[in-house]
């Protein structure tokens, strides 16, 4: 088996923003050409600045799910004078195919090498199939800004509000709706249900297509007197009772969310007039954790927390493992320790008042996103210090 198409290369030839477009465009078209041939692509990119690592090379495959963030990945690289070389590399394996189950193992890979992308070819097969099959949408449709919620009504506000918004036909586990703009500039929001396993799964495979931000915008029970049913909740650190992610990602390894995406939530409540507070949320993997409290009040004492869920530390984790900035913006919906728990009764009352100015905090911060960091926020905090990803001049 061969593949047809030759390799292409750009380097910063050009002075002019047609230039740059161009260059990228022939580098993304003809990697998109090597996977309708059935192969896995290579990328080499030679970078000039750099004294200890001039020359990084990294495997791709989807390039379709992933086409926004390489266009402006490869353009910035070619702006700082790298040399670019795409062209085929291997036969894209089978699912079926026994080396493809190997080769997903993240064990075997050294997140902090320096490397072009934090996954294989094979990981990238995965996901986006897995995506799909999730979420009921194709992998491509998924927006820049990427909303978690556990609730239907949240889908309900986000659908009142974009009408034309990408939506599954058929029933899924975890449907997803994508209110599509050019160059991905959307956003999308994912009902993963509840759950921290639901939380992993969904992000594992959203991490792939490499979102600019991740937030959860859930439900919550506050902890503190003062709260009131329908105050907000800004996390600033997570105790992790979910356990999920413990084996990958070690309890004593500090997860916050990203500062200046929080910056922009709280400035939103502030604007919006709601109530809210800031603090630790405490996830945890039990559902009925009322019915043996010991362990969990003493945890929940001890750090302060003022909320708890079941799924807002496992999104930040995986955001801090796969380096996507990411946030928690909830809605207090009971009171456990105070009398007031969540009941059929009131519920859909208070859904119903809650769910739209929920859901317009958190595109209002986005909206901020988008003006004041078009390129990208900032992801210095969660990347290791010898960590380019695609880099720039900056990186070694």
């Amino acid at each position: 088996m061969t593949a047809t198409h030759p390799q292409t290369t750009a380097s910063a030839d050009g002075a002019t923003l047609d230039a740059y477009d161009d260059a990228v465009a022939r580098l993304v078209d003809t990697l998109a050409a090597i996977d309708d041939d059935g192969w896995y692509s290579t990328i080499e990119v030679v970078r000039p600045w750099s004294a200890v690592n001039p020359r990084l090379t990294g495997e791709f495959s989807r390039t379709a799910a992933i086409r926004r963030y390489l266009c402006r990945e490869l353009e910035g690289l070619l702006r700082a004078g790298a040399r670019v070389t795409v062209r085929p590399s291997r036969p894209a394996l089978a699912f079926d195919d026994p080396s493809f189950f190997a080769a997903l193992d993240e064990d075997r890979v050294d997140a902090r090498s320096k490397k072009l992308f934090l996954f294989g070819p094979e990981r990238m097969q995965l996901s986006v199939d897995r995506l799909g099959h999730y979420t009921g949408t194709p992998a491509a449709a998924f927006q820049r800004h990427v909303l978690f919620t556990n609730y239907a009504m949240h889908v309900e506000a986000f659908l009142e509000r974009y009408t034309d918004a990408v939506r599954p036909d058929h029933e899924v586990q975890m449907p997803a709706y994508h209110h599509v703009l050019p160059d991905g500039d959307g956003v999308t929001l994912v009902n993963i249900g509840v759950g921290p396993a639901n939380a992993k799964t969904a992000t594992d495979h959203v991490a792939v297509l490499r979102p600019d931000t991740m937030i959860m915008i859930g439900h919550c029970g506050g902890l503190r007197n003062h709260q009131q049913k329908g105050d907000f909740v800004l996390a600033t650190g997570y105790q992790r009772f979910d356990h999920v992610l413990d084996e990958v990602l070690p309890l004593n390894v500090p997860v916050i969310p990203n500062h200046r995406l929080n910056t922009f939530l709280l400035e939103a409540l502030e604007q919006a007039g709601a109530e809210y507070r800031i603090g630790t949320v405490h996830t945890t993997d039990n559902r009925n954790w009322e019915l043996n409290q010991k362990l969990t009040l003493a945890a929940m004492q001890a750090s302060r927390s003022v909320a708890v869920d079941m799924e807002s530390a496992t999104i930040a984790a995986n955001g801090f493992r796969y380096r996507i900035p990411n946030a928690t913006l909830l809605c207090v919906s009971d009171k456990p320790l105070h009398g007031s728990p969540k009941l059929s009764a009131d519920a859909q009352t208070f859904y119903e008042t809650s769910k739209r100015h929920h859901l317009g905090i958190a595109l209002a911060a986005l909206d901020r996103v988008r003006r004041e960091h078009p390129g990208g926020l900032p992801s210095q905090e969660i990347r290791s210090v010898d960590e380019p990803l695609f880099g720039g001049p900056s990186d070694s």
